[in-house]
Parts: structure tokens; C-alpha cells; sequence
């Protein structure tokens, strides 16, 4: 088995919620910060893939993510990126996404909130660049780079102080030296920084301009026109609801609007208040500027996260993007007669539904906006770490919606194939259940590309562990003491059959249309789809305690669509209706397992005795708990596995032990301890696998400890001689850190050898290939390090009745991947 042969299928991670956090590049490539990765996402690729690749390497979460411009005929572009681990790190990055990280500095002493870049000069690839860094210790730093390394030649220090959320880098005067540098954050004022030479830059405040009144999150710089020397506008966003723009005018003379008073590009007052036409003045080098309020922009009813300009390339026209926690994104043009800025696009949640909760995740706002690089497209970061994208439609001048991405904002805690495997399950810290599914974009030969496809569960509690029971209910555990079974429901039955040709026949008429919250509860519940021009009416939870959300309501059409769901479809629309409620444990829910036959779920929590240790079975027809629950452990149990035949469960814990229970002959939901380990490993025991079944033995399973060691075991002699059937420990294979996940291959390779997944706490993940019938390690694949977590593996699952060796991991990162894998002999 070697590397050539891995195919990664599919990469899915949310974005951190933060304004500075991703860039769209001249090339195409959005990068974005996923929890300690960058994400790499071409909205413009052909086929829809998502994201490409994840770039590891921070410690923290990324705050700020920004590409150096390129220089004329340069080949490759610079990423810059900044975290929570106080580091700044530059990239390269390759016309086909190939990216390194070519250096690391800490010069902060805080988190990097914010960075912006100014345009290089000089010839192609010989100009020296600048840029500017803003941090959670209060500085900035100005850094120039030549194109193999970084240095700082300025630390600047805001007084008053505040901490930097966002920088805006320019030039002063087109034609001149000087340089202007704007920095705002946690107070109500904008700093005005002027160098006077980029030879070697001394930026000293020259101007603080007040009037807004909140945080400002968001600074950008432009050209008003095309025209030579034209005046620098500046747009800033901020908490208050507003967006200010300022106007950088060179000479001691004012621009004519200011003289006169007149200034009709105000577009309009805040009540009860004039905004001022107080001039700043500034000074670089022999040179005067003025600074004054060029226009009030009002529309956004909430935050203002950012405002970033777009100037029309033939014409020089300025188009002023805005995002904001009202859930809509607004694109700002000037009235050419009255020089008026209004709003021409809106665009988001403007929902006709009111109530609309938190919880379906359809309030929180717009994080980010972004241009694209010709500005026919616009792409923004929601609450729920989704990225949506409008691209422009010149023949029905309209920006129309199109596929996005979407991903955990928080760690993958749990995954599950269906019982077919044609889909795949996920569960997370960030409160969510998603549903991830291949769709075919066409004929038997067109490319799968894969997606979110649904998103069953949203819920009040962080989400712990998922099995699915069959091919169309899942049951699903969390920081609550009860689990939750639910149901496929009709609306999302027929959108995967249609896109992924999955399921089919006429069982799906018989499935609950759709499901939809109470606005007070966590449980789905199933309701019937309504026409689209019905009227909902406002739910009332004082009057009724089951009251469902109308902002989650289901029209018959919302998912009647031949692409993947958009966001606002997913988090309202394709609920999975709760069926069932199975209690017992004292604590929060540690590990779940439904046996293959699907007759049986396994579960345990959190436990600190013998008492609350126990393992509960509960069967599926009458969904009652079959007792006595189990015994074995006396610490919480991390991980339960029903062998391929059912004829097993087998358990491990932190207190160090497995246990092994064999299912009763006579009744079928009974099982008994067969043989339990107490120093199964030295330390506690993190995950564990069944081997596939072979003719001459069914019972051989794999342990994964914090010792560092995978163990393989298996039974020895027969099993009708008791005295002779122990099983013992044949093959040890040892790590270098703690092995957090592992999972067999369900089937006998080719060359009839197993396949043994591995992946540890440093994230990183081998595939072994084991002798099926001595056990031994015959060969292993150490993935390449790109292909590796920044963290955790949580957990690994192979993807079931599939021909090609596909392996889905879930990362405590964020990340959910899906490799593909050749067969050892091939």
C-alpha cells in the first residue's frame, strides 16, 4: 500500500467567526480560517468541490487570514495568517493550490486580530512589500517583506489605548512616497497613522477621527475614481449600526462639498444629530491632506461586521459591500446626480416568517463579506460557520444564490455510515448533527462531488456520540442523560434519491413530510409540509408549550431542488422529526452502539463509580431497556462495539480494562460477560475495533490506549473448552503519542490481509495492513503530513459495503475528512 494510491474525497470544516478571517486571492482561492487550519475553497471550480485542501501548522484558532498582492508576472502567491497562538505565518501558494508555510514569527505577544497589505512597487518579484499586523497586546506592527522573509521596522503603540480589530494600509498620494495607515477597534475612534517615506516608514498619529459610537470592526481604503491622484476613501464599519465613509483629500484647499456645506452625500441624519464637518489635517513629507466625513450610510439594523470597497475596473464605479448580525449583506453605490449612497442589493435572511430561532440557526448575522476578484461574485461567513455565495446574473441583473460550504465550527465528536454506507453521519461540540452524501452531477460518469445534505439535528447540548439503525434512523447521544432515535423524513428521502440515488420506493410516501422545533424544546417534531403561498401565523409559547417555529416551517417546494441544499435550507428545512427518548444513565452520554441486525442499542455515560459505570441495552422494537444492564467498569466507558455477527459487545474504559460479553443463545437481547482485562493497557483505553470475521475465527478486536500501544486480540483454542478459550494480546503495535481512534476495514482486502486504521492525539493517521491469520503488521502507510490533523483524531470509520477503501475521520480540528484508499496488492 503506498500514498500514490490515497485520494482525498472530501474535506469539510466551518470557518472561525471573526472579520478578519479569510481573503479572496487574484487567483481565485478563498482561504479561510477553520479552528487551527486554513481552508482553501475555489467558488469558481467547474465542479462544486468545496473545500481543497486544509493548511496545518497554528497552535490556535486563525483570526486573520490575507494574500500579499501579487506583483506583476510573479507565479506564485503569499499568504499571510494570524492566531491565537500569538504567530504570524507567511505561505506560498502554487497556481494549483500547492502551499508551504516558508516562515513563523512570534514578535506579538497576544492573539493577531487583524492584518492589511499595501500593493507592491518597484519591478515584478523585486519589489519590497509591506504589510501590518493588529494584536490582542494592544500594538501594531508594520512589517516589510522581500519575499523570503518578514521583519518588523515599526511597533506602534495606540494611544488612547484599545485593541486593534481591524487595519487599513494605503498609500497616501498615487504618485508620492508617503503612506497612510488607519487602525480602529475596542473604542469608538479611528487612528490616523502617516509615514512619509516606504523606504524606511515612521508612522506617527496625525489624526483621530470620532463619531461613531461603538466598536468599529471593519477599515477599508479606496480610489475614488481611476482618475490620476483622486482622493483616498475611507469606509468604516462599526457596532453602532452604521457605516462612515471618510474622504482623504490632498492640498490646504477643502473638496468643494465640505466648503459649501451643502454635502448632499450625506443621504441622511441620525435623529436628532448632525454629523460633523470637522476637517482633519495631515501632513507627509512637503505635502498637505485633509481628512473629511464624506457620508452617513444607514440601512443595517444591527452590527456592522464588515464593509469592503469594489471598484469597477473600466468605469472606476465604487461599490461598497457590507455584512451585518441582521442576517443581510447590502452592496452601497452613490446616486449619480445626487451623490447619495443607497443600497442597490440586499441579500440573506430576509425572512417573511417571523419567529425565526437562534436555534435553527438563522439568527447571528454575517461575520465577513467578501469580493470576488472580477466582482461578479460576493461570498459571506454566517453564524453557523457557513459560507454562502451569490454570483451575478448580467441577463436577469440579479445576483442569484449558488452552492456554498459549510462545515463544524466546533470538534467532530462522533460519525456514522449508514448501514448501506451511503451516507455518512456527523455529530459535533457545536451542537449539530450533519448529513454528508456524494452527489452525482450527471451521467454514470460525471464526477461525485460531496456535500452537506442535511442537517438532522440541532440541538441545546453539545453532541457526544451517533450510530446509525439502518439506512434511515440514527440515535444519537449528548451532555444530557438521555438519548434521542430519530427518523428520515420524507423531504430529505426523496432530495438524496434525487441528487445521490439514494433510497427509492414507495416506503418513502409513508415517511413524516418533514419535521420542524418548538420554540421552546429540543425535540423535532413531524409535521406536514405546507404550500407555499399559506400563511403561517406567529407561534405563541406562553399559549402553547408545543408551539412550532414558522421561521422553520416547510414549504413543499423548499427542497424540491436538483442541487445540494443552501444554508438556510439546511438549518430550517431538513430536520429529522424525534421519535423516540431513551432514558436510564445518571450522567452525560459517553458512547453509544447499535448492533448490526439493528435490534439492540448499547449505551453508557460519564462515570466516576461502579454504579453509573454500567452498560444499558435497550431493544428497538419496543424501545424499552433490557435489564440487568452490564457490568465491568468502574470509571466511564469510552467506547462500545458489537462485533460483525452481532455474537459480541465488547467494551473500554478509562479505568484501563476491555470487556467482552457474549450474547445469550436462547435470548437474543441478553448478553453475559464473557472475559474482561483490568490491565488491558497501562493507561486508559481510548477506542476499540472489531476484526472482520473470518472462517476460523470471529473473535479478534483491536485496543487503543493513552499508553501509546494498539493491541491486537484475539481467543485462543476453541471456544467450547473454557479453560482453553482466554483471550490473549498477539500483536502490539506502538505509536509515539497516544492513539485516540482506530478501525478495521469491514471486509478481507484482496490479498486477504485486514486493514487497520489508526489515528492518534497529535492527529496524525497510519493505515496498517495485518496478516489475517498470525496477526502480524505486515506493511504500514504513515500519511504525508498534509494529509494529517492539526489535532486530535476522535474518531475513524470505514465506509461500509463499498469497493473502494474509503475512510472517513473525524478531528477534534473541526475537520471531517473523507479519504479513498487502493488496495494493498493493487
Amino acid at each position: 500500500m503506498n500514498e500514490e494510491g490515497l485520494k482525498v474525497e472530501y474535506l469539510s470544516a466551518g470557518a472561525n467567526r471573526h472579520t478578519a478571517v479569510a481573503d479572496w486571492s487574484q487567483d481565485g482561492v478563498v482561504a479561510y480560517g477553520a479552528d487551527s487550519n486554513i481552508a482553501l475553497w475555489r467558488p469558481h471550480d467547474n465542479a462544486p468541490r468545496g473545500v481543497t485542501s486544509l493548511l496545518a501548522g497554528h497552535t490556535g484558532v486563525v483570526k486573520a487570514v490575507k494574500f500579499l498582492p501579487k506583483a506583476e508576472g510573479e507565479d506564485q502567491s503569499y499568504l499571510l495568517s494570524g492566531a491565537d497562538d500569538h504567530s504570524l505565518r507567511i505561505w506560498t501558494l502554487t497556481v494549483d493550490s500547492v502551499a508551504s508555510c516558508i516562515q513563523t514569527i512570534h514578535e506579538h505577544t497576544a492573539a493577531v486580530n487583524c492584518i492589511a497589505t499595501l500593493h507592491p512597487r518597484g519591478k515584478p518579484g523585486l519589489g519590497t512589500r509591506m504589510f501590518a499586523t493588529g494584536a490582542a497586546d494592544a500594538s501594531i506592527k508594520v512589517w516589510t517583506f522581500d519575499g523570503a522573509e518578514a521583519r518588523v521596522v515599526q511597533t506602534i503603540k495606540p494611544n488612547p489605548k484599545f485593541f486593534p480589530l481591524s487595519i487599513a494600509l494605503s498609500k497616501l498620494d498615487e504618485d508620492g512616497d508617503s503612506l497612510v495607515l488607519a487602525a480602529a477597534g475596542t473604542r469608538d475612534i479611528i487612528q490616523i497613522f502617516v509615514a512619509s517615506s516606504t523606504d524606511s516608514p515612521d508612522f506617527q498619529v496625525q489624526a483621530t477621527l470620532s463619531g461613531h459610537e461603538g466598536w468599529i470592526r471593519s477599515l477599508d481604503f479606496t480610489r475614488e475614481s481611476s482618475r490620476s491622484n483622486s482622493d483616498l476613501i475611507l469606509a468604516s464599519a462599526s457596532q453602532d449600526k452604521y457605516v462612515r465613509l471618510w474622504r482623504f483629500h490632498q492640498g490646504k484647499e477643502l473638496p468643494a462639498a465640505t466648503v459649501t456645506g451643502a454635502d448632499a452625500s450625506l443621504g441622511a441624519f441620525l435623529p436628532g444629530k448632525s454629523p460633523s464637518n470637522k476637517a482633519y489635517r495631515l501632513k507627509a513629507g512637503e505635502a498637505d491632506f485633509s481628512i473629511t466625513f464624506e457620508a452617513l450610510l444607514l440601512g443595517h439594523d444591527d452590527w456592522i461586521y464588515s464593509a469592503k470597497w469594489y471598484s469597477v475596473p473600466d468605469t472606476g464605479k465604487l461599490q461598497l459591500l457590507s455584512t451585518s448580525a441582521d442576517n443581510t449583506l447590502a452592496i452601497w453605490v452613490a446616486d449619480p446626480s445626487s451623490g447619495i449612497w443607497v443600497t442597490t442589493v440586499r441579500v440573506g435572511e430576509i425572512s417573511r416568517e417571523k419567529g425565526a430561532t437562534t436555534a435553527t440557526g438563522s439568527t447571528g448575522g454575517f461575520w465577513t463579506g467578501l469580493w470576488s476578484p472580477d466582482g461578479t461574485s460576493v461570498t459571506c461567513l454566517g453564524r453557523t460557520g457557513s459560507w454562502r455565495l451569490w454570483n451575478y446574473n448580467k441577463e436577469q441583473d440579479q445576483w442569484v444564490p449558488e452552492i456554498g460550504i459549510s462545515g463544524h465550527t466546533r470538534a467532530v465528536t462522533g460519525i456514522s455510515w449508514s448501514g448501506n454506507g451511503d451516507y455518512l453521519l456527523s455529530t459535533s461540540s457545536d451542537q449539530t448533527t450533519r448529513l454528508h452524501a456524494g452527489w452525482k452531477t450527471g451521467g454514470p460518469d460525471a464526477a461525485i462531488t460531496w456535500h452537506e445534505m442535511a442537517r438532522p439535528q440541532i440541538h441545546g447540548y453539545d453532541l457526544n456520540c451517533i450510530d446509525a439503525l439502518g439506512n434511515s434512523q440514527f440515535v444519537s447521544g449528548a451532555d444530557e442523560k438521555l438519548m434521542r432515535v430519530f427518523d428520515e423524513p420524507k423531504a430529505v428521502a426523496k432530495l438524496l434519491n434525487k441528487l445521490c440515488d439514494i433510497g427509492g420506493g414507495d416506503h418513502i410516501e409513508s415517511m413524516p413530510d418533514a419535521a420542524n422545533m418548538p420554540v421552546l424544546g429540543l425535540s423535532n417534531k413531524a409535521i406536514e409540509a405546507v404550500d407555499d403561498d399559506t400563511e403561517v401565523q406567529a407561534a405563541n409559547p406562553e399559549a402553547d408549550r408545543e408551539a412550532l417555529d414558522p421561521g422553520s416551517t416547510v414549504r413543499k417546494s423548499a427542497l424540491d431542488i436538483d442541487h445540494p441544499p443552501f444554508e438556510d435550507s439546511l438549518s430550517r428545512h431538513t430536520l429529522w422529526p424525534e421519535t423516540e427518548k431513551l432514558y436510564g444513565h445518571g450522567y452525560e452520554i459517553s458512547c453509544l452502539a447499535v448492533s448490526h441486525d439493528g435490534s439492540l442499542i448499547a449505551s453508557a455515560c460519564k462515570a466516576s463509580s461502579i454504579n453509573h459505570a454500567v452498560i444499558r441495552l435497550f431493544e428497538t422494537e419496543k424501545w424499552t431497556e433490557v435489564k440487568p444492564p452490564l457490568t465491568a467498569h468502574s470509571l466511564t466507558t469510552t467506547r462500545l462495539r458489537f462485533s460483525p455477527d452481532d455474537r459480541f459487545l465488547l467494551s473500554v474504559g478509562r479505568d484501563r480494562q476491555w470487556a467482552v460479553f457474549e450474547r445469550d443463545a436462547d435470548d437474543r437481547l441478553t448478553y453475559k460477560l464473557l472475559q474482561s482485562n483490568p490491565k488491558g493497557h497501562s493507561r486508559m483505553i481510548l477506542d476499540a475495533a472489531w476484526a472482520p470475521a473470518t472462517a476460523t475465527d470471529s473473535l479478534v478486536f483491536a485496543t487503543a490506549g493513552r499508553d501509546k500501544q494498539v493491541k491486537i486480540w484475539r481467543r485462543k483454542g476453541s471456544s467450547t473448552d473454557a479453560a482453553e478459550s482466554g483471550i490473549v494480546c498477539v500483536t502490539t503495535i506502538t505509536e509515539t503519542h497516544p492513539v485516540t481512534a482506530v478501525d478495521f476495514l469491514h471486509r478481507n482486502t484482496e490479498d486477504g490481509t485486514f486493514l487497520l486504521a489508526v489515528g492518534t492525539e497529535t492527529g496524525k493517521v497510519s493505515i496498517n495492513t495485518i496478516d489475517s491469520t498470525s496477526l502480524a503488521v505486515s506493511s504500514s502507510l504513515n500519511l504525508k503530513p498534509e494529509f494529517c490533523l492539526a489535532k486530535a483524531v476522535l474518531q475513524l470509520a470505514w465506509r461500509p459495503q463499498s469497493t473502494s477503501n474509503e475512510l472517513a475521520i473525524a478531528g477534534e480540528d473541526s475537520s471531517l475528512r473523507l479519504y479513498s484508499f487502493d488496495d494493498p496488492k493493487r
